[in-house]
């Protein structure tokens, strides 16, 4: 299914502004493990929702 769903679009917007987050973080305040876990924790959203729509089943999807 390719379609774009307001969930898809927010998630992406959230990784996007969670990048420039840990760019200004970084570069700027010197910010350094904070700033990492942030991005990793921030552009996980993302992944997760696609994961989910790729689910086979109502049961896959739950796990």
């Amino acid at each position: 299914m390719t379609y774009n769903s307001p969930l898809k679009n927010k998630s992406f917007a959230f990784a996007i502004r969670t990048v420039n987050l840990y760019k200004y973080l970084s570069i700027n305040k010197k910010e350094y493990v904070l700033s990492k876990q942030l991005l990793r924790s921030g552009t996980a959203i993302g992944a997760l929702v696609r994961e989910s729509e790729q689910a086979e089943s109502k049961t896959d999807w739950l796990s």
